[in-house]
């Protein structure tokens, strides 16, 4: 009984978990972040990426990076796709998150997973490139 119930504590937890809004495309998230002069953050995965899931539904839906996310156009592609080539996103790793400008400088790009409080901090040190 008790199996039971800490599972649908997880499976309740899941359902109200944050859900990013993740825009269908990169040329999409450029043309929204031009318009509302916000940092474009580019997420690239793999289909069978167990830290690109871990990074998705742990780190980015914390409440407080969720929070924080709301002022950036957010975009996900896969690795290998037509259109991270298109992008000239160089990718070895998974999951690997850009940042850029509304003009497409790169602010920042990192590798691997992170926790909510490193996360949070490597995004302050892009908010503070955004703002020069």
């Amino acid at each position: 009984m008790k199996k039971i119930i800490t599972l649908l504590a997880l499976l309740t937890g899941f359902v109200v978990a944050n859900e990013l809004q993740w825009e269908k495309d990169i040329q999409t998230a450029y043309l929204k972040a031009q318009e509302s002069n916000k940092t474009v953050m580019i997420y690239v995965e793999t289909a069978n990426c167990p830290w690109c899931r871990k990074m998705k539904y742990k780190t980015l839906a914390h409440d407080d990076v969720f929070e924080k996310l709301q002022n950036y156009v957010i975009v996900r592609t896969m690795k290998n796709s037509n259109e991270a080539q298109k992008y000239g996103l160089k990718v070895t790793y998974v999951p690997t998150i850009f940042f850029f400008s509304p003009q497409k400088e790169l602010y920042e790009k990192t590798v691997g997973y992170f926790n909510v409080q490193d996360f949070l901090s490597w995004i302050s040190d892009v908010e503070k490139k955004a703002n020069k």
